[in-house]
């Protein structure tokens, strides 16, 4: 295990108003990425490979969870069959279709998808990128 953590981001949290279920379907949807629960607490759930990513919680404020019109969260595939997995598992598991698994042009031709809308409405992504595919990288 490497000691840093590879992701720019040190968490992000999403709320949901159902917290069990919501527990339940990120446990059966991330694990098709080989994404666990690495905390749990009342009330609130870490998921990750190596660090706690990831939380699905109940609102600190006691307030009702909304969605955010315009935010994802896109998890990293391994390859193209997690990213298929992990929508099949999400269909299976309640979730709707945003956007079946599949190559993304618009992004980049490396780009391989899909999205879908969790419980709660959250719009949530697995994303593989083909290094084979990918243009050289401007620095």
């Amino acid at each position: 295990m490497s000691t840093q953590n590879p992701s720019i981001m040190s968490h992000v949290s999403i709320g949901t108003n159902d917290f069990e279920k919501a527990r339940a379907f990120y446990q059966k949807v991330l694990a098709a990425l080989d994404i666990h629960i690495l905390m749990d607490f009342p009330g609130a759930t870490a998921f990750g490979r190596y660090y706690p990513e990831f939380w699905v919680q109940t609102p600190i404020d006691g307030k009702l969870a909304a969605v955010g019109n315009g935010t994802h969260f896109a998890f990293v595939a391994e390859n193209k069959q997690q990213v298929h997995a992990f929508y099949d598992a999400a269909i299976a598991a309640g979730a709707i279709c945003d956007g079946p698994p599949g190559p993304r042009p618009l992004y980049s031709d490396a780009y391989y998808g899909c999205f879908v809308r969790d419980l709660d409405g959250h719009k949530i992504e697995a994303t593989f990128w083909d290094e084979s595919l990918a243009p050289a990288a401007a620095h």
